[in-house]
């Protein structure tokens, strides 16, 4: 069973965030954000530990390009189609 980075990262795992914030946030126009991008692992285990739960990742996580504080992140396991966590 895959749990941590460190879980992740042994069994070649793949990590992606992806904004999904809407155009409107309550009744305020913000914009929509569809931001995507890969998620360097070996980083992350190099400064949250092998150890981090990947369950905590997303709430650890913010857009670059929008700032919300709720992205999604997609675990991708070798060969299949990733699963994502957190977010909206």
């Amino acid at each position: 069973m895959v749990e941590t980075l460190g879980d992740a990262l042994d069994h070649g795992w793949r990590l992606e965030l992806r904004c999904t914030r809407p155009s409107r946030l309550g009744t305020a126009k913000v914009g929509r954000c569809e931001y995507a991008a890969a998620l360097d692992l070996v980083t992350l285990v190099c400064t949250r530990g092998r150890a981090f739960p990947l369950s905590q990742l997303a709430s650890r996580m913010k857009c670059p390009r929008c700032g919300d504080i709720r992205p999604r992140i997609l675990f991708v396991a070798p060969g299949h189609v990733g699963r994502a966590v957190g977010g909206r």
